[in-house]
């Protein structure tokens, strides 16, 4: 469980760290956004989607709504994150249970 968790700080870690200098652009952001879909469809299609990155997502449309580039592409590569550390859950955990089977 501690290798989950440092994973996932890495994971949260790295989407949330952006550039300060250049600010993002549209096409920027569909390709964060679109990258973030893929992970997310990935982790539905074994059955452990995070109502996080859901949330995320919604929240990287809202921005691009607004034309907040910026936050809208700080948002996608959050949901990106967590749907990234979601499949990792779910691969990991796909072996892990037979440790602690009682025979």
């Amino acid at each position: 469980m501690q290798k989950f968790t440092v994973a996932l700080a890495t994971l949260l870690l790295i989407a949330s760290s952006m550039s300060a200098f250049a600010a993002a652009s549209e096409a920027e952001f569909k390709a964060a956004y679109a990258a973030a879909e893929a992970a997310n469809k990935q982790a539905g299609n074994l059955r452990n989607q995070w109502t996080t990155t859901t949330a995320a997502l919604a929240a990287a449309k809202k921005a691009a709504d607004a034309g907040d580039f910026d936050q809208a592409l700080a948002s996608s590569r959050e949901a990106e994150a967590l749907a990234k550390a979601s499949i990792f859950q779910a691969t990991s955990e796909k072996e892990a249970w037979k440790a602690i089977e009682i025979r």
